[in-house]
């Protein structure tokens, strides 16, 4: 599906392989060099040599000391802010997803769809609570984690059409099949979830529900989770999916979106 778009006309691939080097930096790096970019990217180690020259004269990357490392530059920063500005249903959210995160002892956050994966952009912990296993900058795949099934059960066949173009082509496959699935159990319960046997992590139970933020046009995820040892499914159904609902449930109300997220059938 990928190579389709790759070979639409209007289809700038310079662009796109410089935008997937900028993305291929985490938030636990401690600076990458060109082969480095190179193996998480798949692009050409020349092509990146040429690119990530390019991104650091025009600010979006930053050499280290010994010109042997690049950082993402004040360019990105700048770009990262502005567009922070356009979640701002994510402030009115802290407070409620915050008492959410300590009535149910467990992680809360914001996922979204980037280039075929869904990136926690925000969480919020438990008070008191030491290390958690997600954070910020963290990516999960779509087809098999929660965030993911609950972001594609509330897509339009039109969006849901324009992610299969980002999935690689086994996953883009059985797309419609788990959107007609994680669609039908929004409406009947408000949250998805992956079944253990498909779960990308079996060490995590997570629900997640979406959320369309008028600012960004597309549904957003918002999930909450654990290690299995401290969430079991009886409680993940029974306790924390339903308290998950009411939470996003007042999100809506409070930013004026007050209807489904999920897609008419």
């Amino acid at each position: 599906m990928m190579r389709d778009l790759e070979q639409d006309r209007r289809y700038a691939n310079t662009l796109a392989r410089g935008l997937k080097i900028l993305r291929a930096f985490r938030p636990s790096d401690n600076g990458l060099g060109n082969l480095e970019i190179s193996e998480r990217t798949g692009i050409p180690r020349s092509t990146v040599s040429r690119l990530t020259f390019t991104l650091c004269a025009l600010g979006y990357l930053t050499h280290g000391r010994h010109f042997d490392k690049y950082r993402l530059g004040p360019a990105a920063l700048a770009l990262g802010n502005i567009a922070s500005a356009a979640f701002g249903f994510v402030t009115v959210a802290a407070p409620i997803m915050q008492e959410l995160a300590n009535k149910v002892n467990a992680l809360v956050g914001v996922a979204i769809q980037d280039d075929g994966t869904m990136l926690i952009v925000k969480t919020w912990r438990p008070e008191g609570s030491g290390a958690i296993w997600l954070d910020v900058g963290y990516r999960m795949p779509v087809l098999t984690s929660s965030s993911g099934v609950a972001y594609l059960g509330a897509l339009t066949q039109e969006e849901r059409e324009k992610l299969e173009a980002l999935l690689p082509e086994e996953g883009a496959e059985i797309c419609e099949e788990v959107w007609q699935h994680q669609s039908a159990q929004l409406r009947r319960v408000g949250y998805a979830c992956v079944a253990e046997d498909m779960r990308y992590s079996r060490a995590i139970h997570a629900v997640a529900t979406p959320f369309r933020p008028s600012e960004i046009g597309e549904p957003v995820s918002i999930f909450c989770g654990a290690n299995v040892d401290d969430l079991s499914t009886e409680q993940m159904h029974v306790e924390v999916g339903p308290e998950l609902v009411k939470a996003v449930n007042r999100l809506k109300l409070l930013t004026g979106h007050a209807v489904s997220a999920v897609a008419s059938a």
